[in-house]
């Protein structure tokens, strides 16, 4: 019995990264991080279920765990490098941290919900990551002592352009996040241009949880 659940579980991870595949996720760095990070650990026991589903799923605090094939085109769209270190606004689960961590050189992480940073923490541990640093904190103003930053990966919709994010990357450094107000937003890639200016490209529309200031207040 043990067999054939895990041979259920191998098949539907190869069916997640197939579907991943066809809808452009191309990056085999990427996807070999996806299909060697489990989502079922990140993911609450209601819905582990639903773990290899390429859909979004609810976690603690009225947050989610991103869909697949978003976590996939973000960090795609991002391009990191063994040598990068990244900064992460919003840790949530620690889903998408994991999978930057086996890409880059180190991880800054920052979240808003002390609930979803124990959480993310207790994960990280019992994964063995040695290269992420996490902060409880307002996601809007970045992580300054630590900065420049050669990523920045965004996954909270900020209202405007995230100029205080920017003004952390290096010069030719990229920033991915969704921009928008609205129950959709504008996913967009800035590139730094070496002389202070980006360029953008507005990659696909998404759905995220707004970018919100300041740290929650938690019962």
């Amino acid at each position: 019995m043990a067999k054939k659940d895990h041979d259920t579980a191998d098949t539907r991870l190869a069916r997640l990264i197939l579907a991943l595949r066809s809808q452009g996720v191309s990056d085999s760095g990427v996807l070999n991080a996806i299909e060697t990070t489990p989502r079922e650990a990140f993911t609450p026991d209601l819905f582990k279920a639903r773990a290899f589903e390429d859909s979004a799923l609810p976690i603690a605090c009225g947050q989610t765990i991103s869909q697949p094939f978003i976590v996939g085109l973000m960090t795609q769209a991002l391009k990191v490098d063994k040598r990068d270190r990244v900064l992460e606004i919003g840790t949530g689960s620690g889903y998408q941290t994991t999978i930057l961590s086996k890409l880059s050189r180190l991880v800054y992480t920052v979240e808003r919900y002390r609930t979803l940073m124990r959480e993310a923490e207790a994960r990280f541990k019992t994964l063995g990551l040695t290269n992420v640093i996490t902060r409880f904190g307002d996601g809007g103003e970045g992580w300054p002592e630590q900065a420049p930053f050669d990523r920045i990966m965004v996954t909270a919709a900020a209202s405007d352009e995230p100029k205080a994010l920017l003004s952390q990357l290096k010069p030719k450094g990229i920033l991915v996040a969704p921009i928008g107000r609205g129950p959709v937003q504008s996913l967009r890639r800035y590139t730094g241009d070496g002389k202070g200016g980006f360029e953008i490209e507005a990659l696909t529309d998404v759905r995220f949880v707004p970018l919100l200031d300041g740290v929650a207040k938690e019962l």
